[in-house]
């Protein structure tokens, strides 16, 4: 099932773009930037989900309900935990509708993986795995071996670059960085040490930078291009909503952020 419906597909669609790209050098790595584009399309009802879930999240911050029951029930996480729960029934809110996207996303990244491995395939048995994989209109004999090079990577190994002969993780980096600048813009912004949400949420964008640079350190560069493409992809999604907390990129930002005055 996991092949006929993760694995097959993608590695077809990886195929067909490539195919149509030439088919040359550097083709392969921009293959999978217009699948990260395709994917991103695809799954548009859950991004703009995600987007209005921390719009919700971040004008909640101002209500004068929410910021009542932070202080009255700061020493009873329990009554709290309660109180928060009815506020997000009354405003219609689901604290989880900005989590989803990022959750389906991994699916998406072990699919991905497995796909650019299959399909920048070396050997004889790989290969005939891979013959075996396509769909019949794809033109394997045309495109096998693929041409896994892109720019200074090889996209089915980790990449790092040497610098004075220590080896500098560059797209691991990039992709922590750019994981950090999309949740930091994303998060709630809170000025109360409180808030459940807000801990969860400033947790969430150190813990899944860390992770996705793990990821881009000790899996294929490939997946560091999936990566980056679809962090700078949300990155420019969010902030066309003009939503974008830009003062949370700065340590103590959300902390400057008056609330706005109420005439």
């Amino acid at each position: 099932m996991w092949e006929s419906i993760i694995i097959q597909p993608m590695t077809n669609l990886l195929l067909w773009i490539y195919d149509a790209l030439g088919h040359g050098p550097h083709m392969f790595g921009l293959a999978i930037i217009l699948f990260t584009v395709a994917i991103r399309a695809i799954t548009w009802p859950l991004n703009a989900s995600q987007v209005k879930g921390a719009q919700a999240m971040q004008e909640l911050q101002n209500d004068k309900d929410w910021q009542e029951i932070q202080k009255k029930y700061a020493k009873d996480k329990e009554k709290l935990a309660q109180e928060q729960m009815r506020v997000y029934k009354e405003k219609g809110i689901n604290p989880f509708a900005s989590c989803l996207p990022t959750l389906i996303q991994f699916p998406i990244i072990i699919g991905l993986y497995q796909s650019i491995i299959r399909a920048l395939s070396a050997t004889p048995f790989d290969m005939l795995k891979l013959a075996r994989t396509a769909y019949p209109f794809q033109n394997v004999e045309g495109i096998i071996p693929l041409n896994s090079t892109f720019l200074w990577m090889d996209l089915g190994r980790a990449e790092s670059i040497q610098i004075f002969g220590f080896a500098l993780p560059t797209l691991a980096i990039v992709v922590a960085l750019t994981t950090y600048v999309q949740s930091k813009l994303t998060m709630p912004a809170s000025t109360n040490p409180n808030d459940q949400s807000a801990q969860m949420s400033g947790m969430m964008s150190i813990y899944m930078p860390l992770l996705l640079g793990w990821f881009a350190l000790t899996f294929a560069s490939g997946i560091s291009v999936y990566f980056i493409t679809s962090n700078l992809l949300g990155i420019v999604q969010y902030a066309a909503t003009g939503r974008a907390n830009w003062s949370s990129l700065i340590p103590g930002g959300n902390k400057n952020k008056k609330s706005p005055a109420k005439k």
